[in-house]
C-alpha cells in the first residue's frame, strides 16, 4: 500500500475505474450476443438463429472485445489524469497544512497556510491558521510573563539582597523598623506567587468552584465591614446598596469584590465616597463598585484587566499590589460563566468596576 496520500487517492480512483469497466465488459459480453441475433431476427429458439455462421458471431465478439478494450484504455487514461489532477488538489493543501504544523512545532508560532478556496480545505486551512493564531498569542503571553514576573520579583528580591548584606557587614541594624520592612518584602513574594497560583488554576479549570446561591448584598456588606478601617484611614466613606442573588461560589465572589473595593480605596481620593451597588435582572446579578478617583481613558478600559498592568506603576508597586489581581477577577468570573469589566467617562472621573453572574433561580 502506498504512503502518500496522492498515490493512494490515484490508486482508489483507478481501482474504483476498473471495477467499472469490468462489470461493464463483462454485461456487454454476457448480453451482447443475445441482443446482436435479436438485432439480425432471430430469438434464441428460432433455428435460422442456431444455424447462424460461426464465424459471424465470433467476428461480433471480437469486435465488442476491441472496442471494450479501446473503451478501457481511454476510460483508464482519462481517469488517471483526472486522478492524478483531484489527488493533487486534495493532497497540496494537506502536505502545506503538514508542513506548516511542523514548523509551528519548532517554535515558528507565525506561520499560515492559504485560505483561497471557499470549500472543506477551505475551512481546514481557516481552523489551522485560527488554531496557529491562538498559539502564538498564547506563546506571546507566556513570555511576556515570565518577563513580567522577573521583573516583579526583582525589586523585593533586590531589596532583601540588600538588607540581609548589610546586616550581615553591620551597617545596618537590627531595628524593630529594619524587620518590618524585610517581613513586607517577604510578604509582597507571597502575595506574588499565591496570586499566580490562583490566576493559573482559574485560566486552566484548576479550581475546585461550588455552585450555590450567594446574596450578593451580604458579601457586600461583609466585604466593606473588612475594609472599614483601611477606607476610613484614608478618609473615604463606603456605602453598599441593592439586593441581588447569583450561582457562583462564595468565596471566590468575595475575593472579586475585595479586589474591587481594595483598589477603589486605593485610588479614591481623600473625602470622597466608594459605592458597591447590586442588582438583578434578566437572569443575570451584577456588582459594582464605583469610585472618583482618576479615572480610566479606554485604552485603558481595555488593558486594565492584564496581567501586570498598572495605570499607576508607582503608587501601586508602593502599595504592595503584586499586578495580576484583575487578570484573577477576570479568569475567576470566567470561570463561573460570568464576566469582568469596567466602565468610566474617562480620566479624571471615576470609574466602576463589575462583575456579571448568573442569577440564583428563585423558588416560586
Amino acid at each position: 500500500m502506498p504512503r502518500s496520500l496522492r498515490a493512494r487517492l490515484l490508486l482508489a480512483f483507478l481501482v474504483v475505474a476498473a471495477a467499472a469497466l469490468g462489470t461493464v465488459g463483462i454485461a456487454v459480453l454476457l448480453v451482447g450476443p443475445g441482443y446482436f441475433a435479436e438485432a439480425m431476427g432471430h430469438g434464441p429458439d428460432d433455428p435460422a438463429g442456431l444455424a447462424m455462421d460461426a464465424a459471424t458471431r465470433a467476428a461480433f465478439a471480437d469486435a465488442m472485445r476491441r472496442a471494450i478494450l479501446a473503451a478501457s484504455v481511454i476510460a483508464i487514461a482519462t481517469a488517471a489524469v483526472v486522478s492524478l489532477a483531484v489527488a493533487a488538489r486534495i493532497a497540496r493543501p494537506i502536505g502545506a497544512m503538514a508542513d506548516a504544523a511542523r514548523r509551528i512545532a519548532g517554535g515558528n508560532y507565525a506561520e499560515r497556510v492559504p485560505e483561497a478556496e471557499p470549500d472543506e480545505l477551505g475551512e481546514l486551512a481557516e481552523s489551522f491558521n485560527a488554531m496557529a493564531s491562538s498559539l502564538e498569542m498564547t506563546e506571546r503571553r507566556r513570555l511576556q510573563l515570565v518577563g513580567d514576573v522577573a521583573h516583579e520579583l526583582r525589586t523585593p528580591l533586590t531589596t532583601l539582597d540588600g538588607y540581609l548584606e548589610g546586616l550581615e557587614d553591620g551597617v545596618i541594624q537590627p531595628t524593630d523598623e529594619t524587620w518590618r520592612l524585610l517581613r513586607s518584602e517577604t510578604g509582597r513574594l507571597t502575595r506574588l506567587v499565591n496570586d499566580l497560583g490562583d490566576l493559573w488554576r482559574a485560566e486552566t479549570g484548576q479550581l475546585t468552584l461550588a455552585s450555590e446561591t450567594v446574596d450578593l448584598a451580604a458579601v457586600a456588606r461583609d466585604v466593606v465591614e473588612r475594609f472599614g478601617p483601611v477606607a476610613a484611614a484614608r478618609g473615604v466613606t463606603l456605602e453598599t446598596s441593592g439586593v441581588g442573588a447569583a450561582r457562583g461560589d462564595h468565596d471566590r465572589i468575595t475575593q472579586i469584590l475585595a479586589n474591587y473595593l481594595s483598589n477603589a480605596i486605593r485610588h479614591a481620593p481623600p473625602g470622597s465616597e466608594v459605592g458597591v451597588a447590586v442588582s438583578a435582572g434578566g437572569g443575570r446579578a451584577r456588582i459594582g463598585v464605583s469610585d472618583a478617583g482618576p479615572g480610566l481613558t479606554p485604552a485603558q478600559r481595555e488593558a486594565v484587566f492584564q496581567r501586570f498592568y498598572r495605570v499607576d506603576a508607582a503608587r501601586s508597586r508602593v502599595a504592595g499590589g503584586s499586578g495580576i489581581g484583575l487578570a484573577i477577577v477576570t479568569a475567576l468570573a470566567g470561570a463561573m460563566d460570568g464576566r469582568a469589566w469596567a466602565e468610566s467617562p474617562g480620566a479624571g472621573h471615576g470609574s466602576t468596576f463589575l462583575v456579571e453572574l448568573p442569577a440564583a433561580l428563585t423558588e416560586s
